[in-house]
């Protein structure tokens, strides 16, 4: 157990370490080219690659869907409650207990603990979360929002264009399939690299704010995680993989948009970077719990 733990954190330590260790020697990394790159080409291809060519059914990748889109608004609900309570400001710090770093840790993690299934698995709560965010987690930040908005994530149309090949069981052409999958290899490294260079260029603000609110966020995320895998009967890798995704730190692009509409940006900082140093201090019993 304890060997299959370490293959499982030690790739999303390196990637996280390299990509920390660069920013802080100053190495030139363009985040904002890696993200539009990442986003614009890695993402959908790699979901692309990965609908189509794994041994999934649309009914299985629709459930963790909806379940995941459950996940989002429970988290959502109990965010509200802990702001209320602490009379904290809701656009500021609700997409951040709202919405988990599915994507650069989640993602890899599901890969490396369920294999191909689970990282199919997890791109229905990726999407889910990457629909979520770039509409209502924007719209919470700048005061307002479009469903319009949804029309601008890629994802969306590579899980559209994946549809037909999970319903039907069909294989995608060859020279499709081998184009997304060199492309979408790019996804999981640089979005692991990506992750420590903005953890190592993030300034934290209130520390025992972002502390307790960091601690809330990985908290409630699992207990989420397991109410909802018990409530809909998840066994196996569907339960891992919505207990992994649920229980991840705050995701990096929440503080991108507190930074783009003045939202406390040192704050939202300080719950990225202590949420996921907690995430990484617990990983290993999060492992053991869903493996």
């Amino acid at each position: 157990m304890i060997y299959e733990l370490i293959a499982i954190i030690a790739p999303v330590f390196v990637c996280a370490a390299l990509g920390y260790g660069w920013a802080r020697l100053e190495r030139p990394y363009d985040t904002e080219f890696v993200t539009t790159l990442v986003t614009n080409i890695g993402a959908p291809c790699l979901v692309f690659y990965t609908l189509s060519s794994v041994e999934i059914n649309a009914e299985t990748f629709g459930a963790m869907a909806g379940v995941s889109a459950l996940a989002v608004a429970a988290s959502a609900a109990a965010g509200i409650v802990v702001l209320r309570a602490a009379r904290l400001s809701m656009r500021t710090f609700l997409p951040s207990l709202m919405f988990p770093n599915v994507g650069n840790m989640g993602m890899p993690l599901c890969l490396f603990a369920f294999g191909e299934t689970g990282l199919a698995l997890a791109i229905a709560y990726f999407a889910v979360c990457s629909i979520g965010q770039m509409t209502l987690g924007a719209g919470i930040a700048a005061g307002a929002t479009s469903a319009r908005q949804v029309l601008r994530v890629p994802v969306v149309y590579a899980v559209v264009l994946a549809l037909p090949f999970m319903i039907w069981g069909v294989d995608p052409p060859d020279w499709l399939a081998n184009t997304t999958r060199l492309l979408g290899g790019i996804l999981i490294p640089l979005m692991l690299i990506s992750l420590g260079v903005s953890l190592a260029k993030l300034r934290v603000g209130s520390l025992g704010r972002s502390s307790a609110l960091s601690l809330a966020r990985l908290v409630f995320g699992f207990a989420v995680g397991v109410g909802l895998a018990e409530a809909f009967g998840f066994e196996g890798t569907a339960r891992g993989v919505l207990i992994l995704q649920s229980s991840m730190p705050t995701a990096v692009f929440n503080y991108l948009f507190s930074l783009r509409y003045g939202r406390e940006p040192e704050e939202v900082a300080g719950m990225v970077m202590i949420s996921t140093a907690l995430s990484f201090a617990t990983l290993p019993l999060l492992l053991w719990f869903v493996l």
